[in-house]
């Protein structure tokens, strides 16, 4: 995707590159540039970078060294409470306090469908890529 000044950012942790290729591409897809971190500390230090440009953190829950996927989207929403969170898991589900308020949890595996559906619910339209905007729901 050629990078564009008005094309939101959203960033990808998730340790699994095969993961993290997966939920880019869907992202880029949906109109985002797609930054990528393995790991929590990784995440950190990108939306330290970036922050205000991105507007959307698409996080899996286990991830090692440093903080994983619910202390992240924690961090996130306090620290940059403007950033949309998405979490996503095949294997460890939120507990009470694990989300922020406004965060959405997906289920690995996910497809670009469901993943399209929850940024049309999360995202208000002055913060979608133009594709989101368009799609119908």
């Amino acid at each position: 995707m050629a990078n564009h000044p008005d094309t939101p950012y959203a960033l990808v942790a998730d340790d699994d590159l095969l993961i993290r290729m997966d939920a880019e591409t869907i992202l880029e897809d949906a109109g985002f540039q797609a930054l990528s971190a393995e790991n929590g500390v990784e995440a950190i230090r990108l939306l330290d970078q970036y922050a205000g440009a991105i507007v959307l953190l698409f996080t899996d829950v286990e991830m090692p060294g440093g903080p994983d996927g619910f202390e992240l989207a924690r961090t996130t929403a306090e620290r940059w409470p403007d950033i949309s969170i998405v979490v996503a898991s095949g294997g460890k589900k939120p507990g009470p306090g694990d989300l922020p308020a406004g965060a959405v949890f997906l289920h690995k595996p996910f497809s670009a469908q469901v993943v399209h559906e929850h940024l049309d619910r999360i995202l208000t339209d002055g913060r979608k890529p133009e594709p989101l905007k368009g799609r119908r729901k």
